[in-house]
């Protein structure tokens, strides 16, 4: 059974301890953070030691979960597979490109299994929806929500980043081309952002991200030749609707009707997506294969992003 730590004892880092618990898979050894009093309650909680010291903790453990803040997952990361431990890392992997590269040279020098936390790829609607996409047209990502005082960076590298990489793993191709728009609202970063994305296999993404909206939103929809598919990922529900019949008459008198059928596909998937992510991240410790969303997923997820980022129009 793989020893794990848990580095950076933050409200991601508490999850992860809350959950990893409840994994037979797993037993968290330690808990690795510079505030030692915050290591000290989350390591109490779960039954694990803790430490400020990252070699320290290391030496408890086969595998870390790095959720320090984001800038200093390039340092910590190369840190710990250096020292031939596993890494599961939040995402974004890393706030460079540069970064995120040595990363993922680091886990292959090392011959170190490197998984990036995009734990959405994770919930039961999306992998419901993976086996759905067939003719994909279009798909669209509505991720908003009200603000929080827990920002840590622009809302592209907060909330988009998540459905850039389920738009790559869902149509299985790469954007070729991208415009956006972002607005600055109240922390002085980009607050809300549009993104419209082409990827090489003609499929058009439209991506919605937002932390001043009055609601909590969390929506792919994809529209196919037959069919139009809704994934609630809040509510982890999938709805699959199609027209059956539709009838267009024309203008001064017109009438349109339309009959269609709406199937809801029973999804046993269900559950905590991070609790499926650190199952699934114990098994490549054991097996010693490619984690679903890999280093090089990080990577590009990162690069498109920052490209996004870079080249929105603001206002």
């Amino acid at each position: 059974m793989p020893s794990l730590a848990i580095v950076g004892a933050g409200i991601m880092g508490a999850n992860h301890g809350r959950v990893a618990r409840g994994i037979p898979e797993l037993t968290v050894t330690a808990v690795c953070d510079p505030d030692l009093e915050r290591a000290a309650a989350l390591a109490t909680s779960i039954g694990a030691k803790y430490t400020s010291d990252l070699d320290e903790a290391l030496a408890e453990a086969d595998a870390v979960v790095l959720s320090t803040p984001s800038d200093t997952h390039a340092e910590l990361g190369c840190r710990i597979l250096a020292s031939g431990r596993d890494l599961l890392v939040e995402k974004p992997i890393a706030t460079t490109v540069a970064d995120a590269r040595r990363l993922v040279e680091v886990a292959a020098a090392k011959d170190r299994v490197l998984m990036v936390g995009h734990v959405e790829r994770f919930n039961a609607a999306v992998v419901e929806l993976r086996e759905i996409v067939a003719d994909p047209i279009s798909i669209e990502f509505t991720r908003v929500g009200p603000y929080s005082n827990r920002t840590l960076a622009d809302v592209v590298l907060d909330l988009m980043i998540h459905d850039v990489d389920l738009a790559r793993s869902l149509l299985g191709a790469e954007i070729v081309e991208h415009r956006a728009m972002a607005k600055a609202v109240r922390s002085g970063d980009h607050d809300l952002a549009c993104a419209l994305l082409m990827f090489d296999n003609g499929v058009v993404a439209n991506i919605t991200a937002s932390r001043v909206s009055q609601d909590k939103i969390r929506r792919i929809t994809l529209t196919q030749h037959d069919s139009c598919v809704v994934a609630d990922l809040l509510r982890q529900q999938v709805e699959v609707h199609r027209i059956e019949y539709a009838e267009y008459l024309s203008e001064g008198g017109a009438r349109y009707r339309q009959s269609g059928l709406v199937e809801i596909p029973f999804l046993g998937h269900h559950g905590e997506p991070l609790a499926h992510e650190l199952r699934h991240f114990a098994e490549c410790l054991v097996s010693r294969r490619s984690p679903a969303v890999t280093g090089e997923d990080g990577l590009r997820a990162l690069e498109v992003c920052l490209a996004i980022r870079d080249s929105a129009i603001t206002g």
